[in-house]
């Protein structure tokens, strides 16, 4: 669907307002959505994984883990394929209240794509570079949608998601080094035609949800903070959105309907998008790891 079919649906859960911000700047911050008790759910949950993480020597195909990390502090940079590693995830991700959202965004028939949950702790939090989305997993159209929730409060300090508003309607950059290699950023040369003085800031309290076009521009800063900062993002798209390649870490629910019906047709949206590397031959594991330029390989 397009922009404008979208926006002639009667809205759900978001305002009109928000959802033309939405279309017009490519990012979204959303507050007072979330139910307490649906958010004590969430951090729950995530707390147990970072105990469990804490018994892990290496990073492996559930949690990749900081170099910072050990027994006494355990510090995984991200929860991998979060809904498949806790039941609480999978509810939150496919309730009526998440799906209704991405609806809004989206259009009534709604896919589910792929989830993670990034860690950013105090004193190690690592930067994430300026990039967009859709490079690492293309899709036949541009509607597929990040909405990230925040499970602790976020202030400047802590690293919170930024984007560069309009830029999702702007270039789509390569992620690859000179080398040929995946790099998962926007080379410097080329950000030199984006507006980074433009950059806004989604900081706020806990249960913000902070959400981005998979073409929109965003990194974030390191976290200089006093606190975690736990971001769990979960991935949506079109019923008429589909995948061009195999996924950097496929859940058990990727390409699932979880609102409305399959699509009949699919959406191709003209504009050209590169294609990434073969995910399901060479392996994934974080943005931080690619960013870093760290072994990709599992272990």
């Amino acid at each position: 669907m397009t922009p404008e079919e979208i926006l002639a649906q009667p809205p759900l859960t978001l305002s009109r307002r928000q959802r033309e911000f939405y279309f017009e700047n490519g990012y979204l911050s959303a507050q007072d959505l979330i139910p307490r008790e649906m958010l004590d759910t969430l951090r729950k949950a995530t707390q147990d994984l970072v105990d469990e993480s804490a018994g892990l020597a290496a990073s492996n195909d559930r949690f990749d883990l900081s170099p910072q990390h050990c027994a006494e502090t355990p510090q995984p940079r991200r929860i991998r394929a979060a809904v498949d590693q806790h039941s609480a995830y999978w509810q939150f991700a496919s309730s009526s209240l998440m799906t209704d959202i991405a609806a809004d965004l989206v259009g009534p028939d709604v896919k589910f794509h792929s989830s993670k949950l990034n860690f950013k702790w105090p004193g190690g939090g690592e930067e994430i570079k300026w990039h967009q989305d859709i490079p690492a997993w293309p899709h036949s159209n541009f509607s597929p949608v990040t909405i990230g929730i925040y499970l602790e409060d976020v202030a400047t300090a802590d690293g919170p998601l930024a984007a560069i508003p309009g830029s999702q309607d702007r270039d789509l950059f390569d992620h690859f080094g000179e080398n040929g290699a995946w790099t998962g950023f926007i080379a410097d040369q080329d950000l030199t035609s984006v507006a980074l003085d433009n950059a806004e800031e989604m900081a706020g309290p806990a249960g913000t949800l902070a959400i981005v076009n998979c073409r929109t521009i965003h990194g974030s800063q390191r976290n200089t903070g006093k606190h975690a900062r736990p971001l769990l993002l979960n991935v949506y798209s079109s019923a008429d959105a589909f995948a061009l390649c195999a996924p950097p870490t496929p859940t058990s629910h990727t390409g699932e309907i979880v609102r409305g019906e399959p699509a009949r047709w699919s959406h191709n949206d003209p504009r050209p998008c590169r294609i990434p590397p073969d995910w399901s031959r060479d392996g994934y594991v974080s943005i931080f790891a690619a960013q870093n330029q760290e072994n990709q390989a599992q272990t």
